[in-house]
C-alpha cells in the first residue's frame, strides 16, 4: 500500500505544539486565578462573592449580557440574511462595518456611545422625548453590549447561509409551503447550531466587557455597577485574592454557558443527521 503523504507534520508534533500554545496562552493564566483564590479559605471566598454589592454586580452583568445576546441572536440573523440574500449598493461596505467592533478600541466605543446617548446627545434627546433615559442606566449597558456582541452572531450565521442549498426552499415553495413555514421548517434548523454558537460567543464577550460599558453605565452601586468594575476596584486596592475570587465566579459562569451551548449544538447536529 502506498504511504500516505502528509502536508503538515505528524500527529505527535502537531499535538505537542497545540498543547504548548494552549497551556501558555489559556490554561496557565486561568490556573493563576485558582492559585490566587486558593490563598483564601472557603468561608472567606463565600464571604467575598456574597457581599451585597458583588451579588448586585453579578445580577447586572448576567442580566444585561443575556438580554444583549438574545437581541444579537435575532438581529444577527437578520443582518446575515440581508448580506447573503440581497444585493444592494454599498453592500461590501456594510459587510466590512460589521467587524468594526472587533477593531475599535473598547474605550473609544464607550466614549462614543456615551456622547451619543447622553441627555445632550442626538440619540439621548430622541429617546428623551418619549421619557426614556439611556445613558447611565441598564438600558445603556445593553446597547453597548449589543454593539460589542453583534459581529459574533453575524459571522457565525453568514457562512451557513451562504452554503445553504436554495433547492430545498424552492421545492417547498412549489409544494405550497408559505415563506414563514419554509423559514421555520427548512432554514432555521440549519441555522440553529450557528445561532447558538454566535449567542455563546457574544454572551461570553458581553459578560466580561469593561471598556465600552464603564463609561455609559454610570457605575451606580446596586444599579449599574458591573462585575468587571468591581474586579478592577479590588485590584486597585491590591486585594488580589478577592479580585480573583470574583473573577473565578465570572469564569465559571462563562464556562457553564459555553458548555450548555455546545451540548445544544451536539444535540441539534444529531437531530439534523438523523433527519437526513
Amino acid at each position: 500500500m502506498k504511504k500516505k503523504v502528509r502536508i503538515i507534520p505528524g500527529f505527535g508534533l502537531s499535538m505537542g505544539v497545540t498543547l504548548t500554545l494552549l497551556g501558555l496562552i489559556v490554561l496557565i493564566p486561568l490556573a493563576s486565578l485558582i492559585v490566587f483564590t486558593a490563598k483564601m479559605s472557603f468561608s472567606d471566598i463565600i464571604e467575598v462573592i456574597t457581599r451585597p454589592r458583588v451579588v448586585a454586580s453579578f445580577r447586572v452583568s448576567l442580566l444585561t449580557a443575556l438580554i444583549a445576546s438574545l437581541v444579537n441572536a435575532v438581529m444577527g440573523v437578520v443582518l446575515a440574511w440581508v448580506l447573503v440574500r440581497y444585493d444592494f449598493p454599498l453592500k461590501r461596505l456594510l459587510d466590512g462595518m460589521i467587524e468594526l467592533p472587533f477593531a475599535l478600541p473598547t474605550a473609544v466605543a464607550g466614549i462614543s456611545l456615551t456622547s451619543l446617548y447622553a441627555d445632550s446627545g442626538f440619540m439621548g434627546k430622541l429617546f428623551g422625548k418619549f421619557g426614556i433615559k439611556v445613558a447611565y442606566t441598564r438600558f445603556g449597558i445593553i446597547i453597548a453590549l449589543i454593539f460589542i456582541g453583534i459581529p459574533f452572531v453575524v459571522r457565525a450565521v453568514q457562512p451557513v447561509l451562504e452554503k445553504l442549498d436554495p433547492l430545498y426552499e424552492e421545492a417547498a415553495g412549489i409544494l405550497g409551503a408559505s415563506r414563514t413555514k419554509i423559514f421555520w421548517k427548512i432554514i432555521l434548523p440549519e441555522l440553529r447550531p450557528a445561532i447558538f454558537t454566535g449567542f455563546g460567543l457574544a454572551f461570553g464577550r458581553c459578560l466580561g466587557e469593561y471598556g465600552s460599558v464603564v463609561f455609559i453605565a454610570g457605575n451606580q452601586p446596586f444599579e449599574t455597577e458591573i462585575t468587571p468594575l468591581i474586579i478592577m476596584s479590588e485590584l486597585q486596592e491590591y486585594d488580589y485574592s478577592s479580585a480573583t475570587a470574583i473573577a473565578l465566579v465570572m469564569l465559571a459562569a462563562a464556562f457553564l454557558i459555553l458548555f450548555l451551548v455546545n451540548l445544544i449544538q451536539i444535540h441539534n447536529s444529531k437531530i439534523l443527521k438523523g433527519g437526513h
